[in-house]
C-alpha cells in the first residue's frame, strides 16, 4: 500500500467552491484501478489549506494509471484552477503502525 499526500493551498476565498467541486471529482479517483481510499481534510490555522490523503495499491497506479488515464483530463479540469500554487504530492510506505 501507498500513500499519497498531497498538500493543497487554494486561492483564498474560494475555499466553498474547491470543497463542491471536489465532492464532484471523487468520484473519478474512486474508480481508478488500484485505488484504496481517500480523505480531504481542512487545515484549521490556514483556511485555504488542505491535505489530500489517497491510499493506492501502488505507486504505478497513481502516477502511470490514474495521472494517465483519460479520466485525470476530468480531474484537472474541475480542480487544478483552485490550487495557488501548484500542490506538493509525494508517495510515502508503511514503516510503523499502532492503533486504527
Amino acid at each position: 500500500m501507498i500513500l499519497e499526500i498531497a498538500l493543497l493551498d487554494i486561492f483564498s476565498g474560494q475555499e466553498e467552491e474547491f470543497e463542491i467541486a471536489f465532492g464532484q471529482a471523487q468520484g473519478i479517483i474512486q474508480s481508478m484501478r488500484g485505488y484504496l481510499s481517500h480523505e480531504l481534510q481542512r487545515c484549521i490555522e490556514t483556511k485555504s489549506r488542505y491535505v489530500l490523503l489517497v491510499k493506492w495499491e501502488t505507486l504505478e497506479d497513481h502516477t502511470v494509471g490514474f495521472r494517465g488515464a483519460e479520466q485525470y483530463h476530468e480531474w484537472k479540469g474541475l480542480l487544478h484552477h483552485f490550487y495557488n500554487p501548484f500542490p506538493t504530492v509525494e508517495h510515502f510506505t508503511m514503516v510503523h503502525r499502532n492503533g486504527l
